[in-house]
């Protein structure tokens, strides 16, 4: 017989067909049977006709008396006001049925299932949750304050005041030598802390495990936690260990965020105050808490290699521990003791500022609008430095906001927040300038470069004064402290005319004796400036800049800009900056945007900014008057365009050219019927909406179509009528019966009018022939042929500058727009000279912005920049590279029903089942909001609003295309897990 240690237990044998046998037998008990997940147990959910109850059947190694504490417990937290299981009594009426199973002596108890969803169904805990775990942790150990059982004196691997000895013996399971050594070594410090403290902690029965594993919210009330539904670690333990289990699950559900863990601690002392001993052992509790589950799993799997609920959590176990051992211990004990005794910031003031006067005039703006940051100059090594020294060498000072999000600080193609929010202040002035002290204060020299001057309620944190013979000594307020050291910007003006220049910062911290960050997340931004509040009082200069507040911002928008003019996501990020293929938010947080094929060149371009700077300087007025950008841009159009199209109209949108086209159509026929197809979208006056059918953009599309329209099956090779890309003769069939069905009604066809891609549905290419057959049988009816272009051409499909090269047709009549202004409101028609002139028999044709100066030069430079950078041609390849790496995430997850597309208009398409193909609509939003969080923009469309339509600026780098990658894998992988 084998014999295992307390921390080495396997699960109990047992198949679902034995449980399904013992429930019936022992508890009269029958229904649909599936297991749940547990370490060291087997739990199964059963749903009878009446009930849903839980089979509980008990590692071996755990003695009956302590499943009857278990069972005492849960009657006693009966008026606790939470929903906790009851015990369901066997046939025979003992709550405890012991049976042998295959040698193995099992306790088997069945429990009341408790109704909710379990918080790990939510992909991301909200504040609001996070904030319940603390408080129902808090009310638990409250309510079990007065429970006694002689069954919760048990030795428990996840007893903290035993966490050491279960790393000493499970840490051999860790193969990775570097992760087993980083055990040690942050293990045995956190174990040296608590060493400190330990026979100071309370101790009493507590749960051990409220984790989002084990609690539940019902749908009413999906932000509070209502019930708690495994009591199987009830045991005597230092009630800090309860909250320090609650705040490593914040931790590994929250791993960005780990001061979040702070919302759960005062929520929890809100029920039960901590004694000082137990805020000390807090963090290092939290610490081998993340631990033990790391080495736990890693045992378990060693054991129990088939036990899938182990081996899943690992990943988010190991990140909960490494994100723990980065932090600062000193520090994050100082921000639990500070959140918990905080009776406001205090006052920082003086009458002696530090240095002499400085000017409003020389505060100098490093934010995300700064203009001093356009085209890309944010990204140069050294550049806030540079800035600033240039600005001192003409001003003789100067000096950076206090609580700015500084551009220079954002980080692309992460998944990691910026570090973005300054807590203090530079000071830049001429090298030697002497330093006054603003308050008494104990000065402590932290190093050559550092001081401390320790006042009264904060500490403030200098850099760059030389005060090496005042150390250790007091100070007071007004009284010299030293000279500012050094000199910086080596390439700055300041250098360049022979001024030395130098960097002084200035800080104000709450945490006694512990150096703050300069930069912080904006995530903790209200938390940290209170650690570190404004120190523009003692610098004689108000510095501080007002924190952005995008929902404020939101607000406004929806008093005053109609609603219906819909915003991406719920919450967006106030964008204010792009550059290329990214987008930058007021905090100074970067998005690779995926969405935005309007600005086909990329944001923020130099070039076409100074062309429109150029050309706003010289001229702007309408087509009507005579110069040459138009003409020059006519004749580039004309020269892109298929053989026999040779004439442009300029206008400002995709609406209006679609608007156009169709009147062009109808005027040059003289008939009277246009076909669409189904599911597309054209735009918004009322002749493209009229030819847009898509219930996406339109819920009412398909019964307010006007009797000029007639809808076509729509040619969606993956989820039409008929699937494949060889279904072309069937669509085309049933494009014969609704011609003559026309033909019956004594209607005539004046166009036909689809995009050569299906854009509307992600990308999905056409069946092969299909635009050849359209055209063929539209054009022998004496009807014209439309190429909507406006979302797909312009080089985005990478091997095809226009889509109906793809399909190997020339239309008739061809609409864009999107990338043809990079922004910049500009459209065009392009067809031949006979449809042209025989539209001028109706009068003359004029848009007011369609044809400027001003538009015309943005366009030019477009085309210019797409050729001079090769962007037609990266679409290609990063294109290419893109699809695969879809493709591949496609192979590895059911979620991922196809993929779509070429170049950078690519789709894919989410599914419930990819058997039925059922549209996944609400996890495609889900994935929008994950990636958004993930620093990739992107949004669903089709008719189900279940694909991901990706058509990324054409400079999109394989860099940033691998980023948005694995952020959809990390975040399919956490949707499936």
């Amino acid at each position: 017989m084998t014999t295992h240690s307390p921390f080495h237990l396997p699960r109990p044998r047992l198949t679902l067909a034995q449980a399904t046998q013992l429930a019936r037998d022992r508890f009269g008990v029958t229904g649909a049977v599936r297991e749940l997940g547990s370490h060291q147990d087997r739990n199964f959910r059963i749903e009878t006709d009446t009930a849903t109850v839980v089979l509980k059947v008990s590692n071996p190694a755990i003695a009956t008396v302590e499943l009857e504490a278990q069972n005492a417990a849960l009657a006693h937290l009966d008026s606790a006001g939470l929903d906790v299981p009851a015990v369901v009594a066997g046939i025979d009426g003992r709550a405890i049925q012991r049976v042998t199973v295959d040698g193995q002596n099992l306790d088997l108890r069945l429990l009341t299932y408790v109704d909710g969803h379990p918080l790990t169904d939510s992909v991301r805990l909200s504040n609001e949750q996070i904030c319940s775990l603390g408080d129902v942790a808090g009310r638990i150990v409250r309510g079990l304050a007065d429970f006694e059982h002689p069954g919760a004196d048990r030795f428990l691997q996840w007893d903290l005041r035993r966490g050491g000895e279960v790393i000493d013996a499970l840490l051999p399971a860790v193969d990775d030598d570097a992760r087993r050594e980083r055990l040690r070594r942050v293990t045995d410090a956190a174990r040296q802390q608590l060493a400190r403290v330990a026979a100071d902690l309370r101790v009493q029965t507590i749960h051990g495990d409220l984790t989002d594993d084990n609690v539940v919210s019902r749908e009413d009330v999906a932000e509070t936690i209502t019930g708690v539904i495994d009591f199987g670690d009830v045991a005597h333990g230092w009630i800090i260990a309860e909250l320090a289990a609650t705040c490593a699950c914040v931790l590994y559900r929250s791993p960005q965020h780990p001061l979040a863990i702070l919302d759960t601690i005062e929520a929890f002392a809100a029920q039960v105050p901590l004694t000082d001993a137990e805020l000390t052992a807090l963090w290092p509790l939290i610490v081998l808490r993340t631990a033990v589950l790391v080495v736990s799993g890693e045992q378990q799997v060693h054991l129990d290699g088939d036990n899938d609920y182990a081996d899943a959590n690992r990943a988010r176990e190991w990140l909960a521990f490494d994100t723990a051992a980065d932090q600062t211990a000193a520090q994050i004990e100082a921000l639990i003791r500070l959140a918990l005794t905080d009776e406001g910031a205090p006052v920082v003031a003086s009458n002696h500022p530090l240095f002499g006067p400085l000017e409003p005039a020389a505060i100098i703006d490093l934010s995300v609008t700064s203009a001093v940051f356009d085209a890309g100059s944010w990204l140069e090594p050294g550049i806030d430095e540079r800035v600033a020294a240039d600005a001192a060498a003409h001003l003789g000072h100067a000096v950076t906001r206090y609580g700015e999000y500084r551009l220079s600080q954002t980080r692309r193609d992460t998944a990691d927040e910026s570090i973005t929010l300054a807590l203090g202040v530079e000071v830049y002035l001429s090298a030697e300038s002497p330093v006054m002290a603003p308050i008494d204060a104990t000065v402590v020299v932290v190093d050559a470069d550092t001081v401390r001057l320790e006042g009264g309620n904060y500490d403030l944190w200098l850099t760059g004064v030389d005060a090496a013979a005042l150390d250790g000594q007091a100070i007071q307020a007004g009284n010299a402290l030293g000279t500012i050291s050094g000199a910086v910007g080596a390439r700055s003006i300041g250098a360049r005319h022979g001024t030395a220049i130098a960097r002084v910062t200035v800080q104000t911290s709450r945490l006694r004796g512990i150096r703050p960050p300069f930069f912080v997340a904006p995530s903790s931004a209200l938390l940290w400036q209170r650690v570190c509040p404004d120190p523009s009082a003692l610098l004689g200069l108000a510095t501080m800049r007002p924190l952005a507040d995008p929902a404020a911002l939101l607000q406004r928008r929806d008093t005053v800009f109609a609603r219906v003019q819909e915003h991406y996501y719920a919450a967006p990020p106030q964008i204010e900056r792009g550059w290329k293929h990214h987008l930058i938010d007021t905090h100074g947080q970067s998005y690779v945007d995926m969405i935005n094929n309007v600005t086909t060149v990329g944001h923020g371009h130099p070039r076409i900014a100074e062309a429109a700077r150029s050309q706003w300087s010289l001229l702007n007025t309408n087509s009507r008057f005579h110069y040459e950008e138009l003409v020059r841009f006519t004749e580039r159009l004309a020269v892109l365009a298929p053989d026999p199209l040779d004439t442009v109209f300029l206008v400002n949108s995709g609406t209006e050219a679609v608007d156009l086209a169709l009147r062009l159509a109808l005027t040059h026929t003289g008939h009277d019927t246009v076909l669409a197809v189904r599911e597309a979208y054209h735009g918004w006056s009322m002749a493209a909406d009229a030819v847009s059918s898509s219930v996406a953009d339109n819920p009412r599309a398909l019964e307010t179509r006007p009797d000029w329209v007639h809808l076509v099956e729509a040619p969606n090779a993956v989820r039409g009528k008929y699937r494949g890309l060889q279904s072309a003769p069937h669509y085309l069939s049933d494009l014969d019966g609704d011609l003559q069905t026309l033909a019956g009604d004594g209607r005539t066809v004046a166009a036909f009018i689809a995009e050569p891609v299906f854009g509307n549905a992600g990308g999905v290419l056409l069946p092969d022939g299909y635009l050849a057959g359209v055209y063929e049988k539209v054009r022998s009816r004496g009807g014209l042929c439309i190429a909507d272009e406006v979302q797909v051409s312009y080089g985005r499909l990478g091997q095809y500058f226009w889509g109906t090269e793809q399909q190997n047709v020339v239309p008739d009549i061809i609409t864009i727009a999107k990338a043809m202004g990079n922004g910049h409101p500009l459209g065009a028609v392009i067809t031949r000279r006979d449809i042209a002139e025989r539209f001028a028999d109706d009068g003359p044709f004029f848009s007011s912005a369609g044809g400027s100066p001003l538009s015309c030069r943005i366009g030019l430079t477009v085309l210019d920049i797409m050729r001079d950078e090769g962007l037609q041609q990266n679409a290609e390849a990063v294109g290419r590279h893109l699809k695969r790496g879809l493709e591949r995430l496609g192979e590895r997850f059911d979620l991922v029903g196809a993929v779509y597309g070429t170049g950078l208009y690519l789709g894919v398409e989410l599914v419930s089942d990819r058997a039925d193909f059922t549209p996944a609509t609400a996890v495609a939003a889900v994935i929008c909001d994950e990636l958004l969080l993930r620093g990739c923009i992107v949004q669903p469309t089709g008719d189900f609003k279940n694909v991901l339509k990706i058509k990324p600026p054409l400079c999109l780098s394989v860099a940033s295309a691998d980023h948005f990658l694995l952020a959809l894998e990390d975040v399919l992988g956490v949707l499936t897990t």
